[in-house]
């Protein structure tokens, strides 16, 4: 149990990657604090997560929301460990096309919810505690149309480094997590049901071990920066990608 008695928030963990993520923490013995905007989503993963869980609905980007996620967390008395700002998403847009709703939407979730993630947890981190924040591959490996998306994770990057300066003193550690392309449901929705599988041939081509990343292996590499195991890690993109990024 390398989480036993510590509490984790992971936010965006409906589906995918923060849902695998929390899996792991509670499965660590971590009591697991959830959020998302969709009440049903929540409740299911509630229901695979299994052990100690807690579900809130909330947008990262409303910083209402997040007060009274925090509210929430303060009222059990225990601080926060470990928190995992992973809420995230865009759309694939290329110069010329792109809109100043798909600008605001995504940087408002990917920049300005993983800002005030983070900010408003620093009274509740408890001594040597771990920020984990959801990166991408995009922020070194750029494709058509990713322009937006690749800009936020380019900064929530930078986030980290400057993090770990402002920090500095508290033991408190910020690190970025860079999946790459990962099986995941919002990784299939990006291409209608009957071309899905032809999607994943062509992602896996890109990545030198020839396959899609599992939501439990980015699990696995979030679970090493939580714990004590990743005590002089600090300020770093840690990729998880087979080996795309690096080629």
């Amino acid at each position: 149990m390398k989480l036993a008695d510590k509490t984790a928030l992971v936010t965006g963990a409906g589906t995918g990657i923060g849902l695998g993520i929390a899996k792991r923490f509670a499965a660590e013995g971590a009591h697991v604090v959830i959020t998302g905007r969709r009440k049903e989503v929540l409740d299911d993963a509630v229901a695979e997560i299994g052990g100690s869980v807690q579900a809130i609905r909330a947008d990262s980007a409303n910083l209402a929301d997040l007060d009274e996620v925090y509210r929430a967390i303060a009222e059990r008395g225990r601080g926060l460990d470990v928190v995992v700002a992973n809420s995230g998403g865009g759309v694939t847009a290329p110069l010329g096309e792109i809109t100043e709703e798909q600008f605001d939407v995504t940087f408002g979730t990917n920049v300005k919810g993983v800002l005030f993630t983070v900010q408003k947890a620093l009274p509740l981190l408890n001594e040597k505690a771990s920020v984990i924040i959801t990166g991408s591959t995009t922020s070194t490996r750029v494709a058509p149309g990713m322009s937006v998306y690749a800009s936020t994770k380019a900064a929530v990057r930078n986030f980290a480094r400057t993090w770990a300066l402002d920090l500095q003193g508290r033991g408190v550690r910020v690190n970025v997590l860079s999946p790459g392309p990962t099986l995941t449901p919002g990784l299939l929705g990006l291409a209608e049901p009957g071309e899905q599988q032809a999607m994943v041939e062509r992602m896996a081509e890109a990545v030198p071990l020839g396959r899609l990343g599992d939501p439990a292996e980015i699990a696995a590499a979030a679970l090493f920066l939580a714990t004590d195991e990743a005590s002089f890690v600090n300020g770093v993109e840690f990729f998880v990608d087979g080996g795309q990024a690096q080629v």
